[in-house]
């Protein structure tokens, strides 16, 4: 009996995100005035933790720790290589749709992905304030 050939679940983009995570895990200490934002759904079990670090109105570091399936992660590593080195004002430019279509997402994944709008809406909050 023939198998048929399983499709594969993540596009090559997801797997070059997920594989080399450039932008994850916490700023050096030497970065105590980062700001955070952070979202989670804690019936799916994910989390998005974003800090940044800005010089004037400039996004000179942002790392993130994420709990959650490779899409996530790679969909937040994609957003941070887009927005780290741009204005406060790039964090508003995160597309969800856009970027679900970049990286092959599927639809069904769209909720976990709104957790990462929901941490970038929280983090820019935050970073007007200061």
């Amino acid at each position: 009996m023939i198998m048929p050939a399983l499709t594969e679940p993540y596009s090559e983009l997801v797997r070059r995100y997920f594989a080399n995570p450039v932008h994850a895990g916490r700023l050096p200490d030497a970065y105590n005035d980062a700001v955070i934002g952070e979202a989670a759904e804690s019936e799916m079990g994910v989390r998005v933790v974003l800090s940044a670090v800005v010089d004037g109105d400039t996004i000179r570091f942002l790392r993130y720790r994420v709990f959650g399936c490779p899409h996530l992660i790679a969909a937040v590593e994609s957003f941070c290589h887009e927005v780290e080195c741009q204005s406060i004002s790039a964090l508003l430019g995160l597309n969800v749709p856009a970027l679900m279509e970049k990286l092959t997402i599927p639809v069904e994944k769209i909720g976990r992905i709104f957790i990462l709008e929901d941490a970038v809406k929280i983090l820019h909050t935050a970073l007007m304030e200061i």
